[in-house]
């Protein structure tokens, strides 16, 4: 598996894609129980750096969102 500084510096469509291809490889069967939990273990691992990559671009937008109503208001309204 990968460490835990390895999974920060993973950008959004590494983590996406590699977790596209945990799922294919779990969906297609014919692992070992051992190795299915270990794909599952990673798969959550990297469904968790995307949430973070998701939730932090959502935070950028929603700031960038509140700067431009703030900057659009005249004074006194």
């Amino acid at each position: 598996m990968t460490s835990k500084v390895a999974e920060e510096t993973l950008g959004y469509e590494q983590a996406r894609d590699e977790l596209i291809e945990v799922v294919r490889r779990l969906e297609a069967g014919g692992t070992t129980l051992e190795e299915s939990l270990a794909l599952w273990e990673r798969g959550e691992e990297l469904a968790k750096v995307c949430r973070r990559w998701l939730d932090g671009a959502r935070a950028r937008l929603d700031a960038a969102l509140a700067g431009e109503e703030a900057a659009g208001e005249e004074p006194g309204e």
